[in-house]
């Protein structure tokens, strides 16, 4: 069934069911314990099955809804009927939401799992991951909550605002979150069983949206947003089209390019757009020379820009991620690896760049010229969260308004942070040979720092302007202070930039 859950009555029913029986992350968790949950959340299921198994009389529906939609077995009729007994089996297997599995027994035709974002709790409908099916994926087949699709959940910034857009939206995750905190969300996709799939996952969790179909910004001619969010088909290949929530058609990375050079067109004055987004390596730019590429895709956009590539990936390990979650056959997917590292070589392409596109369009008025910072920041406890990417884009303008006189003027204090210490033993014990100043949580949050960097930085404590410190330090260590102000601003600078500084208020 290309359109599953046609029938909102039967959305309805079958919300009313699945939260009636504490369907819900909390009560998932509960039913499975600690262990075996966390292992269930590791690829291990036989524990968590074990845990369904030994359920208590008051929870054995839900017991049932984790076997059929999150373990995959088959569930007698009877037992499934008991368990979603408004929504009733014989309409389940009319709207594709299950399918027979035997004379008796049914499975599940679709993926519906709870989700939080920590404060509510949510319903999401996709289809089944190859590790609950046999054979290939659907070509149309509906992708569920991957890593991709949290990380971008977690570094939106959500500022409430009035239009957001939800550009390739999937099952609608993002959509999802973005409706607590946008008055309208417009939803998108060139997959019609991908919006089928979205508005039942709108419709189970009580909200209504804009559904268009239709590719990039095709469906939003002319329309602009306060905040639009995209995890798009980005994977680097070929041009093929073979999985539509993977591949867009576009060889290359021309996806991403294109996204990020017409984005700036449906952006409200100060609007800001999210994408996930990969981009080629060439041969002879490991080391950074991604930059240019995505730097030359910016020029023109006069969008200011935060780019952090979080990872890069070598050919083999790029495409064996790809090929591993179609469920093809190790033959399949030896076939079309070896097409597609052909591809890579001919390319001269060293491997992939995976990361984060913050974009702002500038306010009315704004006569800034377009800041854009593209670095790498892959430490695991440095992802992207919204605050954060908030919190670094008001610094960067923080740091255009204020010249170095208003700089030496302002109380300035140090954040939470850590020194870090590189040490080597030398004659008289150990010896110092670096150090660094790091703002836990905060991504690229560190600064190497020097003696007086050290001193000023302790100093800071929002006593005192910045420039009385600079005197001070200048006299203990018997410098010129106009010189030892000029060599310190571009580190307080920097500092103020990745949060180790802030102005006190």
């Amino acid at each position: 069934m290309s359109h599953p859950l046609q029938s909102g009555a039967v959305v309805d029913a079958l919300a009313a069911d699945l939260r009636s029986a504490q369907y819900t992350t909390d009560g998932v968790a509960e039913l499975l314990g600690a262990d075996a949950g966390a292992a269930f959340s590791r690829g291990l299921w036989w524990s968590a099955l074990r845990a369904t198994d030994r359920a208590d009389a008051g929870h054995q529906r839900l017991a049932t809804l984790v076997r059929l939609f999150l373990l995959g077995t088959d569930e007698p009729r009877e037992r499934v009927g008991h368990a979603m007994p408004g929504a009733g089996v014989d309409a389940l297997i009319d709207n594709g939401v299950v399918e027979p599995a035997g004379p008796d027994s049914v499975r599940a035709a679709l993926d519906i799992r709870p989700h939080s974002d920590g404060a509510r709790d949510f319903l999401v409908v996709s289809d089944q991951d190859s590790a609950l099916r046999s054979g290939p994926v659907r070509h149309d087949h509906v992708l569920g909550i991957g890593g991709a699709s949290v990380s971008l959940a977690h570094a939106v910034v959500r500022s409430p605002v009035g239009r957001a857009l939800d550009l390739g939206t999937g099952c609608g995750i993002q959509a999802l979150h973005l409706d607590a905190h946008c008055d309208e969300v417009v939803a998108t996709d060139t997959n019609p069983r991908a919006l089928a799939l979205a508005a039942a996952t709108a419709r189970l969790n009580g909200m209504s949206w804009d559904l268009r179909c239709g590719s990039l910004f095709e469906p939003v001619a002319g329309e602009r947003f306060d905040l639009i969010v995209s995890n798009p088909p980005f994977v680097v290949g070929t041009g093929s089209l073979d999985y539509i929530y993977r591949d867009s058609g576009m060889v290359g990375d021309a996806l991403c390019q294109s996204m990020i050079e017409q984005v700036a067109d449906h952006l409200e004055p100060g609007g800001t757009a999210q994408i996930m987004a990969n981009w080629i390596v060439r041969d002879g730019e490991e080391d950074g020379g991604w930059r240019d590429r995505v730097r030359g895709w910016l020029a023109g956009t006069g969008l200011h820009a935060w780019v952090v590539q979080r990872e890069f990936a070598d050919p083999i390990s790029y495409v064996s991620l790809w090929t591993s979650d179609a469920g093809e056959s190790p033959e399949q997917a030896a076939r079309r690896g070896g097409q597609w590292l052909d591809w890579f070589d001919a390319e001269g392409i060293a491997g992939v760049g995976m990361g984060m596109v913050t974009l702002r369009a500038p306010r009315v008025g704004e006569t800034r010229p377009p800041d854009q910072v593209l670095e790498e920041i892959t430490g695991a406890d440095e992802a992207l969260t919204g605050p954060e990417v908030e919190a670094f884009l008001a610094r960067r303008e923080y740091l255009h308004d204020t010249g170095d006189e208003q700089l030496l003027a302002a109380r300035l204090s140090t954040a939470p942070v850590f020194l870090e210490e590189q040490s080597l033993p030398g004659p008289d014990g150990w010896q110092v040979i670096g150090a660094a100043v790091r703002r836990p949580g905060g991504p690229g949050a560190v600064i190497g720092v020097d003696e007086v960097s050290r001193a000023l930085f302790a100093g800071c404590r929002g006593e005192v302007p910045l420039g009385t410190l600079i005197e001070l330090l200048a006299s203990f260590h018997g410098v010129d202070a106009d010189a030892l102000a000029t060599a310190a601003l571009p580190v307080v600078r920097e500092a103020i930039g990745r949060g180790i500084l802030y102005q006190a208020q």
